[in-house]
């Protein structure tokens, strides 16, 4: 890997500058993009306003697909076996 630079990612109209590699950048711009979608969708649903809110709120969304395509993943392995 080389040296890591800043990227500028903009989420829910705030800039973020972060350090990663040129070979993770892609990665980062694609996962920014995406943060910012899934919170500006829980923005426009009205229920919650403060930035920190959403955050939290995206953050325990992710948290649960994650968990759930996880345990997805061990009942396939479970089921190939």
């Amino acid at each position: 890997m080389t040296d890591p630079t800043p990227v500028t990612v903009r989420i829910l109209d705030r800039e973020y500058q972060v350090m990663c590699s040129p070979e993770e950048r892609r990665g980062l711009v694609d996962a920014a993009l995406y943060l910012d979608s899934r919170m500006r969708e829980i923005r426009e649903s009205g229920r919650l306003s403060s930035v920190e809110k959403i955050a939290v709120m995206c953050a325990l969304n992710l948290t649960d697909e994650l968990l759930r395509l996880r345990q997805q993943k061990l009942d396939r392995e479970e089921q190939v076996e």
